[in-house]
């Protein structure tokens, strides 16, 4: 059964450091495209980041760029999330997602819309 079980979430002062993991219970973890979205009370689930079924694409949200790094090992099934200078408004449940290829492109899907399984998600709060 496909699962994505993240971790890694906790509560850390701005300036601080997070790693998100994400492990994966796919048939084919390297058919996968994988994100990771946040959601905000009251707020809508966003993009965070992506990247591509070999790791060798990657694309980040403008409010993280330069201090979040996403990877992944595909012998472990697992993706991560580097968080770094993290800021009070990173303060959101963390999301992780795999979006199924048809075609092995390094595709990248943006919207929440586009990815077929999805974790539970783990809160991350930054204080400031």
């Amino acid at each position: 059964q496909e699962r994505l079980v993240e971790s890694g979430g906790g509560l850390v002062q701005a300036g601080g450091s997070l790693t998100l993991s994400c492990a994966a219970s796919l048939r084919t973890f390297s058919n996968y495209a994988m994100g990771w979205f946040r959601q905000a009370p009251e707020k809508e689930r966003e993009f965070v980041a992506g990247i591509s079924w070999t790791g060798g694409t990657t694309t980040y949200a403008d409010s993280v760029k330069g201090r979040f790094t996403i990877s992944r090992d595909n012998a472990k099934n697992t993706v991560y999330l580097q968080m770094n200078s993290l800021k009070p408004e990173d303060t959101a449940v963390y999301f992780c997602a795999a979006e199924l290829l048809f075609h092995l492109t390094p595709h990248i899907s943006l919207v929440p819309g586009a990815y077929d399984y999805w974790g539970q998600g783990t809160q991350v709060t930054v204080s400031s």
